[in-house]
């Protein structure tokens, strides 16, 4: 019966009320283009947020650059507590994370956890393995290919157009500059030591061919998170960016996770897709 009600409240029309509100947090891809296989799925179920700090080319990180102050993952935590805060206000909210951005999510699950109702972590760095981070001589030779190839197990699961605004992107000066100014100022943070202190649902997802952060390693941090609130996959065959090269069982996953009363990281047929849209209490308090 449930699972019909849930396949009832898709096809009826919406109620009215605000969704649930879903913050994307990418690593070192800008955001608009790294979750074009997930955004429009998820909007369905969501009220979707794509934060969009990490702008190589854009005035903020590059101010901080002319002020001799690091893009560091604190700073990128308080910007989105900022832009959280400031222009969502609606928590708590639902974080989805991938590659920096696991750093970026765990590190605000720890110092906001009032703000956070549940996790899901992608492929996150910082879990305490020696990462390999060829984007750093690809970007400084301007050869993306070489980026490509460390990032995906299966190459042809690449869209072409996102390729082209990379190979784009590498000959700008400005944006390469900011690309590699955060990189050096993030790629040594760990956040191993807060896996074992989260306190909200969390299912962190990595991929047997990940090529820059150790599966083994991800396996590791996993088993170290409180039992009843970490949540494991390991997904074969796909490489760093399981939201793209497995879109649809990550788009289900995620959503089952999310929605469930009873999160799990592996949900039935029917707990994957007989999901109703979220919706708001008409009320809420907002943590803060």
């Amino acid at each position: 019966m449930p699972a019909l009600n849930g396949l009832l409240e898709r096809i009826r029309a919406k109620a009215y009320g605000r969704r649930q509100p879903l913050v994307l947090i990418n690593g070192l891809a800008e955001q608009a283009e790294s979750w074009y296989k997930n955004k429009r799925f998820w909007s369905r179920y969501f009220e979707v947020h794509t934060p969009n700090f990490l702008v190589y080319d854009g005035e903020a990180i590059h101010k901080r650059i002319d002020e001799k102050q690091p893009v560091s993952v604190d700073y990128l935590v308080e910007q989105l507590h900022s832009y959280l805060f400031n222009f969502a206000q609606t928590a708590p909210y639902y974080l989805v994370a991938s590659s920096l951005g696991g750093k970026i999510a765990v590190e605000f699950a720890a110092r906001y956890p009032q703000m956070i109702s549940r996790m899901v972590l992608i492929c996150p760095s910082g879990m305490g393995d020696k990462e390999q981070l060829p984007i750093m001589e690809g970007v400084r030779r301007e050869d993306w290919n070489s980026v490509v190839r460390s990032v995906f197990h299966r190459r042809r699961f690449v869209d072409r157009e996102v390729v082209r605004y990379y190979k784009a992107a590498v000959k700008n000066r400005r944006w390469k500059r900011g690309l590699l100014r955060t990189v050096n100022d993030t790629k040594e943070h760990s956040v191993r030591s807060l896996m074992s202190k989260l306190t909200v649902p969390t299912l962190l997802i990595t991929a047997l061919n990940d090529k820059i952060c150790d599966p083994k390693t991800a396996a590791e941090a996993a088993a170290e998170m409180p039992a009843g609130v970490g949540h494991y996959l390991a997904i074969p065959k796909c490489g760093h960016a399981p939201q793209i090269e497995r879109s649809r069982k990550i788009n289900r996953l995620v959503l089952s996770f999310l929605t469930d009363p009873s999160p799990t990281a592996h949900p039935s047929w029917a707990r994957k897709f007989l999901v109703k849209p979220t919706r708001r209490e008409s009320s809420p308090a907002r943590p803060t």
